[in-house]
């Protein structure tokens, strides 16, 4: 039975109680970056890969579980190209510009875990993964302006599909590909 999905409200929660310094958004954008690059990690350990200062004796159980379902979803949204990969981000009954903020700081977490695989970009990404990437740095850099609420929502439902795809793109071109399981070739002669 799979858990239900972690909420930004429910991470964010966890971490201001933690005192991590960073926010869900990042948080969950570090770890896709990170991923996407090929970084390795496991649940016990993909916090201290992204370089986040944990003081294990705050670290409860139900908190531990909550941060390893996350690694486990991400991982999992990642691994599996029938799933639709979602970055965490407030709901949408939160405040636009909220969602929007929550988006940039999303971007910046992704390009940073990125740096942190040590995934090699230059010359390793297709024309398109390279542009995605160039994006990603430009939303990272953004700040938006509010003035049409349908029209900017609209705007903003555009950008995190782009998200959606561009992340699983990346993902396929800089993640290694995991060897074949072994004995499945057997029937092979």
């Amino acid at each position: 039975m799979n858990s239900p999905a972690i909420t930004h409200a429910e991470l964010g929660m966890v971490l201001n109680e933690l005192e991590f310094g960073v926010a869900a958004s990042d948080l969950h954008g570090s770890l896709t970056g990170f991923l996407c690059g090929g970084g390795t990690a496991s649940p016990r350990n993909w916090l201290q890969r992204l370089e986040i200062d944990t003081d294990t004796g705050a670290v409860t159980q139900a908190r531990l579980e909550l941060l390893n379902r996350l690694f486990k979803d991400c991982r999992g949204q990642l691994d599996d190209p029938t799933r639709i990969f979602e970055p965490l981000l407030p709901g949408e009954e939160e405040p636009l510009d909220e969602r929007a903020d929550a988006l940039v700081q999303w971007c910046r977490g992704f390009l940073g875990g990125l740096g942190l695989s040590g995934a090699k970009v230059d010359g390793a990404l297709s024309e398109d993964g390279a542009e995605i990437l160039r994006d990603f740095g430009t939303i990272a850099a953004s700040r938006f302006e509010y003035d049409d609420a349908e029209e900017d929502e609209n705007a903003l439902s555009e950008v995190l599909e782009f998200i959606r795809v561009g992340v699983m793109l990346l993902h396929a071109e800089l993640a290694p590909v995991p060897p074949p399981s072994v004995g499945a070739d057997r029937n092979l002669h």
